[in-house]
């Protein structure tokens, strides 16, 4: 089992978590936000984190559980609604557009910056001159634009239009080209890929714990993702590939992932599974999801 934590990125930094929030950094600008994994205290005082944050997501109440991601932004002066960040890892220069939503994200979920290492390299070992790439659930694109940076051609698909069009502009910032997008459910759009018998060499998963469809399907984490994985695996090229899956659920172990890929996907050349985490400046580490990956040649 392993821990993976953030690689060296200067435009973000967690700087401090506790009483379920987090401060963190975002090129230069700091934000507030809600953290519902982080139930420790706080090592800087409340005003501490007033005088440093220049954006604070105030909740509409957080007395309920279901509006415990919604809110507003209260913004200090001159901070903006949106603004860019950079990522740099060997060849891969990404250039990411971040935006203060009513649900409390901004675009990014930094902590996936180390699979978006492990994409790009994956990409580059495997030997063929045009992969073919799928990423799931893919929201504004972070593994799709380490995929297309490798030279794969990428499918990436998401049930929200919006979120996609975002990944667009970070494609078109971040100087690539090419990626196909595909608004859609992704159980649905795997079962037709099986039918058609297409065969892609590398396939990212990154599913909610909830979500809706395009046209109002329902995801529960626990009842779709041994089945959709049962379809990745027959779309998957069986000697020459990858895989990354994420799982973000409260209470879900990192050896339900790998029990679930180990009988799927049997012995590949490597395979990692653990925790995701990033650790604030004060050495407290807020997980953040679990994880599976694996290369088979």
């Amino acid at each position: 089992m392993k821990l993976l934590s953030l690689p060296t990125w200067k435009d973000y930094e967690l700087i401090d978590s506790g009483n379920f929030e987090k401060l963190e950094r975002f090129g230069k600008y700091i934000l507030w936000r809600p953290e519902p994994q982080a139930i420790w205290d706080k090592s800087l005082t409340e005003k501490e984190w007033e005088k440093l944050a220049h954006a604070k997501f105030a909740r509409i109440n957080s007395t309920k559980k279901e509006s415990l991601d919604n809110g507003e932004w209260q913004l200090k002066k001159g901070m903006p609604q949106q603004w860019f960040i950079e990522y740099d890892y060997k060849e891969m220069h990404l250039k990411m557009r971040l935006g203060l939503t009513s649900f409390k994200h901004v675009g990014i979920f930094p902590e996936q910056a180390n699979n978006w290492n492990f994409i790009y390299d994956s990409v580059k070992s495997l030997g063929v001159q045009k992969p073919k790439v799928l990423n799931l659930f893919s929201y504004t694109g972070g593994a799709s634009l380490a995929a297309k940076s490798a030279g794969a051609d990428v499918s990436h698909l998401d049930s929200v239009k919006q979120v996609v069009t975002w990944a667009r502009e970070n494609m078109e910032a971040s100087g690539l080209d090419g990626i196909r997008w595909i608004v859609e459910d992704a159980v649905k759009f795997v079962k037709r890929e099986v039918t058609r018998k297409n065969v892609y060499h590398g396939i990212m998963l990154d599913p909610p714990a909830y979500g809706i469809g395009a046209n109002g399907e329902r995801w529960i984490l626990e009842k779709g993702i041994n089945e959709l994985l049962k379809m990745c695996s027959q779309i998957l090229d069986k000697e020459n590939s990858f895989l990354v899956l994420n799982l973000y659920a409260m209470g879900f172990s990192s050896m339900i992932g790998d029990n679930m890929v180990s009988q799927m996907f049997p012995k590949p050349k490597f395979k990692e599974f653990g925790e995701i985490y990033l650790a604030d400046q004060f050495e407290k580490n807020l997980p953040l999801g679990t994880f599976v990956r694996f290369r088979m040649s």
